[in-house]
């Protein structure tokens, strides 16, 4: 299988070009501002915003399967625009796509979320997650959306930085308490995004892990893994700051999950067990 990742050289684009190329796939990813280190993937450089450059990277890839992991925050441009930009290319070069969403798609109004809720933004980023997704479905109904939370690996996520950093006091501020959300795995949630990518899935389909947990919680069970003083990390409330967002939003998975072999670990779960990984899918 031709795989492209977009946004390659991200955290989560890294590990599916580990994966991708590890399984035998025929890998090529894009980057914005320098390529990844994963060979023998092929690195293309791409800004999302430019069709032009869009086009002549589909048409000299020619991938079969397009996963899109990119995003610029707030900015419409890439993360609303250019997600439409690439379905269509995608759509017109006969490649599978599957874009991934965010939970930040939810307000938190009603906390527990399937496939079947309609987006309610209130961030400008949730906006722009929420735009992209119904601008993908509607030039490219075939597509996959993947909504994932918050993403963890064993070490390299900016979550674990940051509990590193507080714990060491290099960082000031608070894991929030009444923040809550479901974790996936990097590795996990690759390989659900590659098996989506083979099986003929489309629509729409969350992948996050089944614990539901808070920040500081998240941030305890890190801090334990990797042997660190739970006490140093500071709490706080989130309804006490002035940051917007939703508080309290849990991705129900168990529809995507039926449908997949790779098992999305809970945050309790794969805390526990660093270095352990999960399957790619074969050619």
């Amino acid at each position: 299988m031709r795989v492209l990742i977009i946004g390659g050289s991200g955290f989560l684009g890294a590990e599916l070009v580990r994966q991708a190329t590890a399984a035998g796939h025929s890998t090529a990813a894009t980057y914005a501002t320098r390529p990844g280190d994963v060979s023998p993937a092929v690195w293309c450089p791409l800004d999302l915003r430019d069709a032009g450059r869009l086009d002549a990277v589909m048409a000299e890839i020619g991938p079969q399967v397009v996963i899109n992991t990119s995003s610029r925050r707030a900015d419409w441009a890439v993360t609303a625009l250019g997600p439409v930009q690439l379905a269509k290319a995608a759509a017109q070069h006969g490649s599978r796509l599957v874009h991934v969403s965010s939970d930040a798609v939810f307000s938190g109004a009603r906390v527990h979320y399937d496939e079947t809720c309609l987006p309610d933004p209130v961030t400008p980023y949730g906006a722009a997650k929420a735009a992209a997704e119904t601008g993908v479905l509607a030039v490219y109904p075939e597509a996959v959306i993947a909504r994932t939370s918050l993403i963890v690996g064993d070490g390299g996520s900016v979550h674990e930085q940051a509990v590193h950093e507080l714990v060491a006091g290099t960082r000031s501020g608070v894991l929030f308490t009444d923040d809550i959300r479901c974790p996936v795995h990097v590795a996990d949630l690759a390989a659900a995004l590659l098996e989506l990518a083979s099986n003929g899935a489309s629509g729409i389909h969350h992948l996050a892990g089944p614990d539901a947990v808070s920040r500081h919680e998240l941030g305890a069970l890190i801090a334990r893994r990797d042997g660190l003083d739970v006490s140093r990390l500071p709490e706080g409330l989130r309804a006490d700051s002035t940051l917007p967002g939703a508080l309290d939003v849990r991705l129900d998975s168990r529809a995507t999950q039926r449908r997949l072999t790779t098992t999305l670990r809970g945050a309790r779960l794969f805390c526990m067990a660093t270095g352990v990984t999960a399957q790619p899918v074969g050619p």
